[in-house]
């Protein structure tokens, strides 16, 4: 008969090597290009889509914010589809969040 420390013990074990091998893929697909950690990271220069301000309307309908590129457009959003509304006209000075025009 097993003890209960000898499967704790063997599950552990279990447990480890999953995770090595996690670790082991995660690193062979880093070095070939194939998976970016990007946490922190920004890319260099600035980014051409970008989240400005979001605005929640009900738990299914939202409003967005999003500049591509030097164009800023609102986009509303519901389960069956995402549109653009409008497009903003901005002045030459970047418009961030929490900023007022």
């Amino acid at each position: 008969m097993r003890s209960p420390l000898t499967d704790y013990s063997s599950q552990a074990l279990a447990v480890a090597v999953v995770l090595a091998l996690l670790g082991a893929a995660l690193w062979w697909l880093r070095r070939r290009g194939w998976a970016v950690l990007a946490v922190g990271v920004r890319p260099a220069g600035r980014r051409k889509l970008e989240l400005l301000e979001r605005l929640v309307l009900d738990p299914q309908h939202s409003l967005h914010l999003v500049r591509v590129g030097g164009e800023v457009l609102l986009v509303a959003c519901s389960p069956a589809s995402c549109g653009v509304v409008e497009r903003v006209v901005t002045q030459e000075r970047e418009v961030g969040v929490g900023e007022r025009r």
